[in-house]
């Protein structure tokens, strides 16, 4: 069975693929919780439209409704659901008042604008989706109710999962500290990282571990800068957790030097991280920490953040969390960059291509007696988007899932009561979505359930098999757009990603080696480490990014593929670049001066990242060598 899964293309691989982990029971309550109450209460008040609107909403905030802090959580629902809201009040307003003409070019425009923002990050590719979505719902499923009260019921609806997400506990939360239900958890992860690290020093899995290191610092910085009332840690116990984030730092610059030496330390050496990470999970005080030997300057670097540890962990006064703010202007670039462009151009067709078929069919009674066509249009936005997975196998699992859902809900509604046995259905499979999200077909198939239950309590006739065909045809619409030429070079996604991290590497290589004095002069470097760890960290944020931005697109079909072969060589070779850059920090920190080892290994490194671009189908990235 695994030789044979194996064996499979990429673009059909991935289609099988499935995330793993535990069950989250808390996002399992709160998806029960959500959508079918809220539908409850307004048919009980008779507002069922509104009801289905604010359900529809809480269904996609559930979806955002991820693993993470409480902070996180108010950007990731909070900003689509605010993008959600203004897009139903165009898309009501719209198709009020719009002829099939005009509104085909009003979601047209939409879909540029949606589809530029999301290539701003994870948050903004929310809110782009749900600003899509919601607008083809306003438009495609009229109804009797003024567009700002449905726009007020939609924000109600995702404001209610948000409740619940910052008012229930989370399992596992440390008794009397009901705020902090990921952030301890991700902190010490990242002294876990640095300990895995430290034992991986010299074999093969030190490059995964360093890899698995980022993650876990980027997930403790993202929980740790969440929205808060005040900008600055305002207790001892935030200030505490601020200080252990931030004394992980040159712990991480230490490992990370120590794996690019790639000379095997003892085993003692990762049992302080270790150590540091229980203190953090429990909340408890260090004890005493075993030194590593100070034979090298890693080492020594390693111990002195050790000791520093030890004493921050004690003194627990608030830490820097070392983020570097978007400006206005490079979120700009982002949007109207190759990446911005590209993907705002194809979202955009398959949009109003999708948007104005449904019209047609609309008007031409294929639908029968109801006026919903908001299907088709919707469908097309999750298989037009890239973080969801390549084209192909999003198509795949969109068409099997829709099938399965419409099956299942056709089943159900031929012997549930109306509309309590619905309005159950709607609750179950509220809390199933945040299990179902680890595949996509899984999503779709119970996303499917909940949609087809909603509106039929809604007042629409049963449309399971309508809504099959309204989705293969959605799924060749996007296969068609996905596949066509656009102007400009393809793979902008990649390339704007690639762009990003070899910006970072080259502002953090520029400014480690500003640190160093002129030859023969000796030390005389400033101590304040904050910008070059706010550099590092950025640097390697964006190499992440741009790691994942190629697994995707090299499990496309291969005409897609093709345009980002060699991105994974530039990518590792800007990896090395930026792992013997940091051992250079730290022979700095050691020695006050740059050694000739490390001179002839940035240089080696920079012709290295030269010839790999010079290799590749991708122009434009920055850091010649």
């Amino acid at each position: 069975m695994s030789r044979t899964f194996l064996a499979l293309p990429p673009w059909l691989a991935h289609a099988f693929r499935a995330q793993g982990g535990p069950v989250p029971w808390s996002a399992v309550a709160r998806g029960a919780l959500s959508a079918g109450p809220l539908l409850l209460f307004a048919v009980l008040a008779d507002r069922t439209p509104l009801g289905v609107i604010a359900a529809i909403a809480a269904m996609l905030a559930g979806i955002n409704d991820r693993p993470g802090s409480r902070r996180v959580s108010v950007m990731r629902i909070g900003a689509p659901a605010l993008a959600g809201g203004g897009g139903l009040l165009v898309g009501t307003y719209g198709g009020q008042h719009l002829g099939a003409l005009a509104l085909t070019l009003l979601l047209t425009c939409v879909g540029l604008v949606a589809g530029g923002i999301s290539a701003v990050g994870p948050v903004a590719s929310g809110a782009g989706t749900q600003l899509l979505v919601a607008t083809a719902v306003g438009a495609g499923m009229p109804g009797p109710t003024p567009g700002w009260l449905r726009a007020l019921a939609y924000l109600g609806g995702a404001c209610w999962l948000l409740a619940l997400r910052l008012a229930l506990p989370t399992p596992g939360a440390t008794a009397g500290d009901f705020r902090f239900d990921g952030e301890r958890d991700a902190v010490a992860a990242v002294y876990d990282a640095v300990a895995d690290l430290l034992d991986a020093v010299g074999g093969e899995e030190a490059v995964g571990r360093r890899e698995a290191l980022t993650a876990a610092l980027d997930h403790a910085q993202d929980a740790l800068s969440g929205p808060r009332l005040r900008r600055y840690a305002s207790s001892a116990a935030e200030r505490r957790l601020h200080a252990q984030y931030a004394t992980a730092l040159p712990l991480a610059e230490a490992a990370t030097a120590l794996a690019w030496a790639g000379e095997a330390v003892g085993g003692r050496t990762s049992e302080g991280p270790r150590r540091l990470a229980a203190a953090v999970r429990e909340n408890t005080p260090t004890g005493p920490l075993p030194a590593p030997h100070r034979s090298a300057p890693a080492l020594r670097a390693l111990d002195d953040a050790l000791l520093h540890a030890a004493d921050a962990f004690d003194r627990g006064s608030a830490g820097d969390l070392h983020t570097r703010r978007r400006t206005a202007a490079s979120v700009l670039r982002l949007v109207l960059g190759a990446g911005g462009r590209e993907y705002g151009l194809r979202v955009a067709l398959c949009f109003g291509a999708s948007a104005a078929v449904a019209q047609y069919l609309h008007h031409a009674r294929w639908y029968g007696q109801h006026s919903h066509w908001y299907w088709l249009p919707a469908t097309a936005v999750f298989l037009v988007k890239p973080d969801l997975g390549p084209l192909v196998s999003r198509v795949l699992c969109r068409a099997a899932g829709t099938v399965l859902g419409a099956l299942v809900f056709a089943g159900f509604a031929a012997v549930l009561p109306q509309p309590e046995g619905l309005i159950l259905l709607v609750a179950v499979s509220g809390a199933l979505i945040p299990v179902s999200t680890r595949h996509f077909a899984a999503q779709t198939a119970v996303v499917t359930v909940l949609v087809l239950a909603l509106v039929m309590v809604g007042g629409e006739p049963q449309a399971s098999l309508s809504r099959i065909g309204e989705t293969l045809l959605a799924c060749a619409i996007v296969l068609v757009v996905g596949h066509l030429p656009m102007p400009g070079q393809r793979g902008g996604g990649v390339r704007s990603r690639l762009a990003a991290a070899g910006a970072a590497a080259q502002a953090y290589l520029g400014h480690v080696l500003s640190e160093a004095p002129p030859s023969g002069r000796g030390g005389g470097r400033s101590d304040d480490r904050t910008v070059r760890w706010a550099l590092r960290r950025e640097a390697y944020r964006r190499l992440a990014e741009a790691r994942t931005a190629i697994a995707l697109a090299a499990a496309e079909l291969p005409p897609l593929a093709r345009h980002s072969e060699g991105a994974d060589a530039v990518v590792a070779a800007l990896e090395r670049l930026v792992d013997a850059t940091t051992a250079c920090a730290v022979h700095l920190d050691d020695s006050g001066r740059l050694m000739p080892r490390d001179a002839r290994q940035l240089t080696a490194l920079l012709d290295e990242l030269g010839q790999q671009r010079s290799g590749v189908r991708l122009s434009g990235l920055p850091l010649a060598g």
